[in-house]
């Protein structure tokens, strides 16, 4: 007897031999969720207007990744639960019944915002954020507010920890994205973590002087 295979989101995976190179369908999945996170116009959230738009992005023929587009939304990202169907564009042409039922348009959920906050190629996340906090019950409301402080003031910290708590979810480490809470972002700590938790309470710690030496050391080596 034939079983159906899980659902697996795929963003984070790199080709065996090239381990540094996110596979086509990494991209392509990513290249999904950055579009429906910040496209606002009904039509361009379609399967045709995203594939489109992606196309059009990687100087290629839209028709020819419609198909994986429509694989990936069909069969992964909207069985995740990270997309859904957003409403429905009236057709004017085609199949009667096609236009009756018009063509649905996406929107990603609030787990889909917390794996788009994940994404570096996205430009503009602090709306994401807002979007995302203003859409999700946070019970913490501390770890709310420390959160969204952050991504003011150290940006490339706060979504490397979204990043790693999206790749805990895509290893199986994490079951469910939400409820996000601090006593689930724990279970993505890791040495990382514990090196600028060490350098902030030690650098907190130190005089003025000795601060703006570190801060010139740190600039001589980035």
């Amino acid at each position: 007897m034939k079983t159906e295979s899980i659902p697996k989101l795929s963003i984070f995976e790199t080709f065996k031999t090239k381990r540094d190179e996110l596979t086509g369908e990494a991209v392509r999945q990513r290249s999904i969720i950055a579009h429906l996170a910040t496209a606002t116009n009904s039509t361009a959230r379609t399967r045709t207007g995203t594939s489109q738009r992606i196309a059009e992005e990687n100087g290629i023929v839209w028709k020819n990744i419609y198909s994986g587009i429509f694989r990936d939304l069909d069969e992964i990202l909207i069985p995740l639960g990270l997309v859904r169907e957003a409403g429905r564009l009236p057709l004017k042409r085609g199949p009667k019944a096609l236009q009756e039922k018009g063509v649905p348009f996406y929107e990603l959920t609030q787990e889909g915002l917390l794996i788009a906050l994940s994404l570096n190629e996205i430009v503009g996340r602090e709306e994401i954020l807002k979007q995302f906090f203003s859409r999700t019950k946070i019970e913490e409301n501390e770890f709310q507010e420390i959160l969204q402080k952050l991504a003011v003031i150290v940006p490339r910290f706060t979504y490397s920890l979204f990043e790693k708590y999206s790749k805990a979810y895509c290893e199986g480490r994490i079951e469910k994205l939400l409820p996000f809470s601090i006593s689930r972002l724990k279970i993505i700590s890791d040495e990382s973590i514990l090196i600028q938790r060490e350098f902030l309470e030690a650098f907190s710690n130190i005089s003025r002087t000795e601060r703006e030496n570190v801060i010139r050391f740190l600039e001589n080596i980035s």
